[in-house]
């Protein structure tokens, strides 16, 4: 029979709006190069309410240490000479040593501190790679959320099309998260692991969130309890963490691989392509037909040709190629993209 609720459980429950004020303006110097719009903005990323982006600039939202907070980035330097200025808005006034740990935070995720020479000097004649990397020059990995946020996010993402996804983590803000109004933006925020303590599996099911409302709830209670420490893991080797995040309800190898790139920055560890992906690395690496994909063992195989830089590599000819489409129409990748 199917779950009937009450009428409240459907309707979305915007909070009050929290106005933040500018507390805080500083300056950083990642290492150079670095390029300030294909680091902040990826294209391939689905829009999700808590960020937005214009060239040179962009703002999001920041749940850090139990604070939500607005964050704006603005490019104030070259490729070759960089510098980002960060504004930092809250409530209230935020301890310097509030600041230092989420500007540490800030190089960690956008990986400010990469340096990238040996990658750019390895790949310089590569035939694929080369008119890429001159193209993308400066381009960082970049993933704003921590580790529990991300699971979230991987949730709703599991067998579902991007629009569906958009709307199933666009209720769960509205209804859990809390929405931000900073500097003339309207921005919503992630909630805290514990939020979702009080909240019963029928409730998230009533969000049309379907089976994946059992996964959020075991992800929210397991983060609550400190059963899991980003911080701590992210020292550990590669091995601990795929075996730490597989002990994860709803966490498998697909999520996990991404997990890996995207929260604990290795850029050697490729070993998953999902079934539209393959379509997309079939015709743009083999000039393949998509409906007559290359068998995923082969493709794996073509991407050991860039060694210890293979996901990083792919990451440039992924973020490359929606770079593109967000310019110019590419008619097969379109009927490729889960839309």
């Amino acid at each position: 029979m199917p779950i009937i609720l009450p009428w409240r459980f459907y309707q979305i429950k915007v909070e009050k709006i929290v106005k933040l004020k500018l507390q805080k303006t500083l300056k950083v110097k990642p290492t150079r190069p670095f390029a300030f719009d294909p680091t902040f903005y990826k294209p391939d990323h689905f829009t999700s309410g808590d960020n937005y982006w214009k060239p040179g600039i962009r703002w999001q939202t920041w749940n850090w240490q139990g604070k939500c907070l607005g964050i704006k980035f603005s490019n104030k330097g070259t490729i070759e000479n960089p510098l980002v200025e960060i504004k930092i808005y809250a409530k209230e006034k935020l301890p310097a040593n509030f600041v230092n740990s989420l500007v540490e935070e800030i190089e960690y995720l956008y990986n400010f501190n990469l340096d990238l020479t040996d990658f750019y000097k390895t790949f310089s004649k590569d035939k694929i790679l080369a008119p890429i990397l001159k193209k993308n020059r400066g381009m960082r990995p970049g993933h704003p959320s921590c580790l529990y946020e991300y699971l979230i996010i991987g949730i709703v993402l599991q067998n579902a099309s991007i629009r569906r996804s958009v709307q199933m983590f666009r209720t769960l803000l509205e209804n859990y998260g809390t929405l931000l109004e900073f500097d003339d933006k309207k921005l919503w925020c992630f909630w805290i692991p514990g939020k979702l303590k009080k909240v019963s599996e029928n409730e998230l099911r009533a969000l049309k969130v379907g089976y994946r409302a059992k996964s959020i709830k075991k992800i929210d209670d397991y983060f609550s309890q400190g059963l899991i420490n980003e911080k701590e893991l992210r020292t550990k080797d590669r091995k601990t963490q795929e075996t730490e995040l597989l002990k994860l309800y709803g966490v498998g190898p697909a999520t996990v691989w991404y997990l890996l790139f995207d929260i604990f920055h290795h850029w050697d560890f490729f070993n998953h392509i999902s079934p539209w992906e393959q379509k997309i690395y079939s015709k743009l690496f083999f000039d393949r037909d998509t409906k007559n994909p290359v068998p995923v063992k082969k493709i794996l195989k073509y991407f050991e040709r860039f060694g210890k830089y293979k996901q990083l590599a792919v990451h440039y000819i992924w973020e490359d190629l929606f770079w593109r489409r967000k310019n110019e129409k590419i008619p097969w990748l379109e009927k490729e993209i889960r839309l």
